[in-house]
């Protein structure tokens, strides 16, 4: 009797031990998991019959949660969508969340660790649970400024960074896409706005252009061989160098040109300065194939090259290749071959130029508050490292004056501030077409400073190149202006 007592206890004490070993799977370690499962209609209910924090803009919120007359209690709404949907993402029953609405999902919906306490309080008392504030970095008039100088129907990205703090002061790109169609409660209203959104040309909700979308720099890239150059100790900006019409690539029979009818192709001999204010081609590559690949990398990865990020949007990794052989080498100094970039990470480059060689991380948010207006977390510059001297960047600043007063980035000029600035165009393979790239600062002895990157994608050279440096022109100004 005392044996089947015994093996009845062991396995009554088995079974115990399995369903507390279930239970510590479910409710831990699969927690997450399943709350957020697709098919877990009733936390789907709960999360959206709840008041889901707002995001703000200098205090106004962009987008919110207001009463609705259905299950859901609550519709999430988006305003001015045109100007913040690539920011903000969406948040549907249909497709999920994307952008802001799932990298600060946690804060919105009320589930951080900061609001333990608040929570256990709601769930004793029986309270309606309420998501934190997020405030974001942009400064409302210069998204503005930043959103209307790309035109409608173009593949285009603008940032717009404050140099010594990293904040994002404006982050705008075309095509857009309206989100509030995909925050409806209606699975039929979302899959029909979902589809118009995948028929617009060139356009994701699922990918904010200026930090996910990589295309190849130009010779924008110039600014990293100016610096490894510089750095060197072989060349200063008023020395000489040669500047063939054009010269071949190392061990091959394939040719590069400087710009077509431009000054470079008669010069023969040009100072640095001129030389990248003229954005000659041939010199840049043959200084990179003397200096090596890894001196090239080592100024490249210094600014953010071959890293990814958070801002807490994803950022793209920038790629500059390796094990290049010379003639990739040349071609890639000149922001072809496989060089890839985001908007960015050209705007990286440009501010850590503006911030004597220091490159701040880039960050999108200036606060988060409790609903009671409580601070969270609060904005805090973060040194990404020294790129380079302030000396080198000096000298590259003067360089990139230049460029705008006398050189390739005319256009730019303004008459209210001084703009030091680089352009670039790279050549699409298959295609007349190019992407054309401008990225630059206002130096910091002429008031209030910014970097300010544009890029336009597939468009004719001469059409991209106006819009580029008219877009820079427009928010420099309005940098000043405000």
């Amino acid at each position: 009797m005392n044996e089947a007592i015994r093996r009845t206890w062991t396995v009554m004490a088995v079974m115990l031990l399995v369903l507390a070993l279930a239970a510590s799977v479910i409710q831990v370690v699969a927690a997450d998991r399943l709350k957020t499962h697709a098919l877990n209609s009733r936390q789907m209910v709960l999360d959206f019959g709840a008041p889901r924090g707002p995001i703000l803009v200098d205090g106004a919120p962009i987008v919110e949660s207001v009463p609705a007359d259905d299950a859901y209690n609550y519709q999430r709404v988006y305003h001015e969508p045109e100007l913040y949907a690539p920011l903000t993402g969406f948040y549907s029953l249909t497709y999920g969340t994307d952008g802001l609405e799932q990298a600060m999902d946690d804060e919105l919906s009320g589930t951080s660790t900061s609001q333990f306490v608040d929570r256990a309080v709601e769930i004793i008392t029986g309270a309606t649970p309420e998501g934190d504030q997020v405030e974001l970095t942009i400064d409302p008039e210069l998204q503005r400024v930043a959103f209307d100088s790309l035109p409608e129907g173009v593949r285009a990205s603008a940032v717009v960074t404050d140099p010594t703090t990293g904040r994002i002061l404006a982050m705008a790109s075309r095509p857009g896409y309206d989100p509030n169609g995909l925050a409806s409660h209606s699975r039929t209203a979302a899959q029909e706005a979902m589809i118009e959104i995948q028929d617009a040309p060139g356009l994701s909700p699922l990918l904010n252009r200026p930090t996910e979308h990589t295309v190849s720099p130009g010779s924008t890239f110039k600014l990293i061989d100016a610096v490894a150059m510089l750095e060197s100790g072989d060349y200063a900006p008023d020395q000489v160098l040669d500047v063939p019409a054009q010269w071949t690539l190392p061990g091959t029979d394939t040719t590069m040109t400087n710009y077509r009818g431009g000054p470079c192709n008669d010069v023969g001999r040009a100072s640095l300065t001129y030389i990248l204010a003229q954005s000659c081609n041939t010199p840049f590559a043959m200084a990179a194939v003397e200096l090596g690949q890894d001196r090239i990398r080592d100024v490249a990865e210094r600014f953010g090259f071959n890293e990814e990020g958070e801002i807490p949007l994803p950022v793209a990794a920038s790629n500059f290749p390796e094990d290049l052989t010379d003639d990739q080498l040349a071609m890639s100094a000149i922001g072809q071959f496989e060089v890839q970039t985001t908007a960015l990470q050209m705007n990286m480059v440009a501010a850590g130029l503006a911030n004597d060689g220091v490159v701040m991380v880039p960050q999108l948010i200036e606060a988060v508050r409790r609903p009671d207006l409580t601070t969270v977390e609060e904005f805090r510059p973060r040194e990404r490292g020294r790129a380079t001297s302030p000396e080198v960047a000096r000298q590259v600043e003067g360089m990139m004056v230049s460029t705008v007063e006398e050189g390739s980035a005319r256009g730019a000029r303004s008459d209210l501030i001084r703009i030091a600035a680089k352009t670039g165009t790279t050549e699409i393979d298959g295609s007349e077409d190019v992407h054309t790239w401008i990225t630059g600062f206002t130096p910091d002895d002429d008031g209030p400073q910014a970097a300010v990157t544009v890029v336009v994608e597939n468009e004719n050279e001469y059409f991209g190149h106006q819009t580029a440096v008219e877009s820079m022109q427009s928010i420099m100004e309005a940098v000043v202006t405000e």
